[in-house]
């Protein structure tokens, strides 16, 4: 197997790395109360997913 000749610098590895940052999460609005949540996440807010009540959320 080829190895390399000498040892990539710590920039020249950054510059590769530049892109490998985490990204926001996409956020889907809910049908039953509309506050903001992670896709294919239950709502926070009102215990719903997918139009079914899925946790027992009091407010």
């Amino acid at each position: 197997m080829a190895q390399p000749k000498r040892q990539h610098s710590k920039s020249r590895q950054g510059k590769r790395r530049s892109h490998h940052k985490i990204g926001e999460p996409t956020l889907a609005e809910c049908k039953n109360c509309g506050a903001l949540h992670r896709y294919h996440h239950i709502c926070k807010e009102c215990g719903f997913y997918r139009g079914r009540q899925i946790l027992d959320v009091n407010k």
